[in-house]
């Protein structure tokens, strides 16, 4: 009798630029997310398309997979701080799936945005948790992203098209 051996190795994760045939699991992963903070999405895929691969492109979106699944994502949006004349990248979203987590999938979506911002000739990125997520708190902070406090208001207009 022949002995099998299993192979216990993690799946190999590949992180890539979306592409538009992701497009749809995009989507989705961004409608779990909001399911896992107690909202709702509203995002259609035409509306990624055109923030990702419009005339204008006004994201970018990483994509964690293996084997030709989706384990997670990172969408990544530029931002400036005009006293210094300083490009930076803000990490606007981040989920990795639940059944993929605590295998370093997140970690490796953050290690390709820094390239990523780098390359862009960011010299500083951003992101943001909820008050009380504190294991996305941890998550960061062991990441070498220091806690900034958020003062002052943030305002917000609707612009009729």
């Amino acid at each position: 009798m022949n002995d099998m051996i299993l192979d216990s190795r993690p799946p190999v994760v590949r992180i890539r630029n979306a592409k538009r045939e992701d497009l749809p699991v995009l989507a989705a992963m961004v409608t779990e997310l909001a399911a896992h903070h107690g909202d709702s999405a509203c995002l259609s895929e035409g509306a990624l398309e055109r923030d990702l691969f419009g005339p204008t492109p006004w994201i970018r979106a990483l994509i964690a997979e293996s084997a030709g699944h989706a384990m997670g994502y990172a969408i990544l949006t530029p931002v400036y701080r005009a006293n210094e004349g300083a490009r930076g990248m803000e990490i606007h979203q981040l989920y990795v799936r639940p059944t993929f987590r605590s295998q370093g999938i997140g970690q490796s979506l953050v290690s390709i945005a820094r390239e990523e911002a780098r390359r862009l000739g960011c010299s500083y990125m951003t992101v943001g948790a909820a008050t009380g997520n504190f294991r996305a708190h941890r998550f960061y902070e062991t990441l070498s992203f220091k806690p900034r406090p958020v003062t002052g208001m943030r305002y917000n207009q609707a612009l009729a098209g």
